[in-house]
């Protein structure tokens, strides 16, 4: 009797700890103002694209948050220096400050382009790409974006067309892109300090749009 009572509570406990597990695990989601939704609004509000997912305060938390931000920094003299040093670029204190950020390899950034070193059409499909993007921002404003990286995996595909720069001290981090967002994201900073920033894929529409404000 004994033996089949321990036998007992040992299944209790060990279905217990399983069931603790799996509730543990269990992915939670959130919208941006960080309340709980399901799993199928969470992919629902995900599909309009107003929203990008992004990983959320716990290894299995998911979180919805705004693709779009404005504010502003408070030395943007201080940030040119720091870019004109890691760069070797002189930046016109009077013209916006146009930056595309690569956060690292990811699926987004990596899945169709990831064989584009040794295909000579897709080569010219980003060199055309990029070659757009800064006419667009040269006939707004007459700059040039920098092309800034916090971990250069992915960027082979980018070779011999654009240069990427490390993140100077994470700066450019821990001011616009505090998350890994999907893909690459781009931050648009006025003369005055005002700023425009896009997580996650973007068109160059975008970046000529954000430039052209900023540039007021």
């Amino acid at each position: 009797m004994k033996k089949v009572l321990l036998t007992f509570i040992i299944e209790i406990l060990i279905f217990s700890c399983s069931g603790t597990k799996i509730g543990k695990n269990k992915t939670r989601y959130f919208d941006e103002n960080n309340v709980e939704i399901s799993k199928s609004q969470f992919n629902r509000i995900r599909s309009t694209n107003k929203l990008l997912g992004i990983p959320g305060d716990s290894i299995n938390h998911k979180k919805l948050t705004l693709r779009e931000k404005r504010g502003k920094i408070n030395n943007r003299k201080s940030l040119e220096l720091l870019l004109e040093k890691a760069t070797n670029l002189e930046l016109d204190s009077l013209k916006p400050i146009v930056i595309i950020f690569h956060p690292g390899k990811d699926k987004n950034n990596s899945g169709a382009f990831k064989n584009y070193k040794s295909n000579s059409y897709n080569i010219e499909r980003i060199r055309q790409w990029y070659g757009q993007l800064e006419d667009g921002i040269n006939q707004v404003a007459q700059t040039k974006p920098i092309y800034i990286y916090k971990d250069s995996s992915g960027l082979e595909k980018y070779d011999g067309i654009l240069t990427w720069y490390k993140d100077p001290e994470k700066t450019i981090e821990k001011l616009f892109f505090k998350h890994h967002y999907p893909g690459s994201s781009f931050v648009v900073i006025s003369k005055n300090g005002d700023y425009i920033s896009y997580f996650g894929e973007f068109g160059k529409e975008y970046v000529w749009e954000a430039t052209q404000i900023m540039n007021k």
